[in-house]
């Protein structure tokens, strides 16, 4: 810890659970507020600026864009923190989250029919090595 009220990166990186490279970036990238430094230079990091990459990290995991949690941000600093605000950006995150659901059904239902096929083919032609899979021939097919 430093003498000035905060803690040198490598703590903030355990306290966090983020990787110094990380926290470098979103210094960086303007999600951070500059940190102080010692008279050697070093970067101190204080527990507001700690509180913030608890933030980023936490709205990163519910699948927020480094725009979007930049945004969110300025709206949490700014005291713009408006319910009908922040609201508006997370139904817009859980729509998008919603049609990759749907994207991602659908792709699944679609594995699952080429491995039926694949393992009737296999079952069919237990023992001829020489069948085309399945799989890649579907593959090679435009929808």
């Amino acid at each position: 810890m430093a003498t000035i009220q905060g803690a040198f990166i490598g703590e903030v990186s355990r306290q966090t659970g983020l990787s110094v490279h990380t926290i470098r970036f979103y210094e960086a990238e303007g999600l951070l507020q500059g940190a102080a430094r010692t008279n050697a230079g070093y970067r101190i990091y204080s527990p507001e600026i700690v509180e913030q990459l608890h933030f980023i990290r936490k709205a990163q995991e519910l699948g927020f864009s480094l725009k979007e949690i930049r945004d969110l941000l300025i709206l949490r600093d700014r005291r713009m923190g408006v319910c009908s605000h922040v609201k508006s950006l997370v139904e817009e995150k859980l729509a998008s989250v919603s049609a990759k659901l749907r994207e991602l059904e659908a792709i699944e239902k679609d594995l699952k029919a080429v491995l039926a096929q694949c393992k009737r083919q296999l079952k069919r032609h237990s023992r001829s090595r020489e069948e085309r899979c399945p799989v890649l021939v579907r593959l090679g097919r435009s929808s």
